[in-house]
């Protein structure tokens, strides 16, 4: 059990899978709200396939990593990536982060990754920076009251909460002809229930209120910002064009009619053109 688990500077248990060959470049996944590092399954065989090295984990309180009390916060989650990539001692490595794993990456990239000179590049897919929430200096952002209801809605029934979130607007699968899946239903219900009520709970206020201006506006290296321009989940006109902005280095590709959680609805394309931003 030990080479799947690493265990961080405030003693907590976060697992890990680390696919390929040790030399090979190193791809780092950061999954988002309120799955596990299983829903990279799509993109972690066809980087395995491509020749990378593939490495992805659990966030605290989600998965197979500790279900701990404390710490479900940008912070943390930063940190505690930046443990794997160090007890892996990853290097020239890509970050590839969806939803809020976009702000992992975000945050951990500006942090940890840089200083310590680990990344080649990242990759925001969906990704929640630079503020979802609607703030005086943030004007399009999504009112309070909608992470409220999303509060509301896990404390009272986490279960169907889960299942209407993944059979609704995450995959589009609301949308009159849409392509439903019963399977990504149930993968992405499954996922979410491994996880622990509290760290999905406190994890709605990290991905809604940390400002993330900063660690955007601290990242050099190449980054790729991906969206789909029919994305239920995260405002996706002021997201992308505000990584856009604030990123000194970065490419921006809108997908029209895309999901939310396109990786996995439209893997082909998003794989292909992810691999393509890599080698480039």
């Amino acid at each position: 059990m030990a080479e799947a688990f690493v265990k961080t500077k405030d003693g907590v248990e976060i697992f890990y899978k680390d696919w390929g060959p040790k030399d090979a470049q190193p791809i780092v996944f950061h999954h988002g709200w309120p799955l596990s590092s299983d829903d990279w399954d799509a993109q972690m065989l066809f980087f395995l396939a491509n020749g990378y090295r593939v490495v992805a984990h659990d966030r605290r309180g989600h998965g197979r990593s500790a279900q701990v009390s404390e710490g479900h916060d940008m912070d943390h989650y930063a940190a505690d990536a930046s443990a794997v990539a160090e007890h892996l001692n990853l290097r020239n490595a890509v970050h590839i982060g969806h939803s809020t794993g976009g702000g992992e990456v975000a945050r951990y990239v500006a942090r940890y990754g840089q200083p310590q000179g680990r990344v080649a590049k990242a990759i925001l897919v969906s990704a929640v920076p630079p503020l979802m929430l609607k703030t005086a200096s943030n004007p399009d952002g999504l009112p309070m009251a909608v992470f409220d209801g999303l509060r509301a809605a896990l404390a009272a029934n986490r279960a169907q909460f889960f299942i209407d979130l993944a059979a609704g607007p995450f995959y589009g699968f609301n949308r009159p002809d849409a392509k439903v899946s019963q399977g990504i239903i149930d993968n992405w219900w499954r996922q979410g229930m491994m996880g622990s009520a509290k760290a999905h709970y406190d994890g709605i206020k990290a991905f809604s209120e940390t400002d993330q201006t900063e660690d955007l506006k601290a990242i050099t290296v190449p980054t790729l910002v991906t969206q789909g321009d029919d994305d239920q989940i995260v405002p996706f006109k002021d997201a992308v064009m505000l990584q856009a902005k604030l990123l000194k280095n970065s490419t921006l590709k809108v997908y029209a009619g895309y999901p939310h959680g396109m990786l996995t609805t439209h893997a082909d394309v998003i794989n292909a053109d992810l691999l393509a931003f890599i080698k480039a």
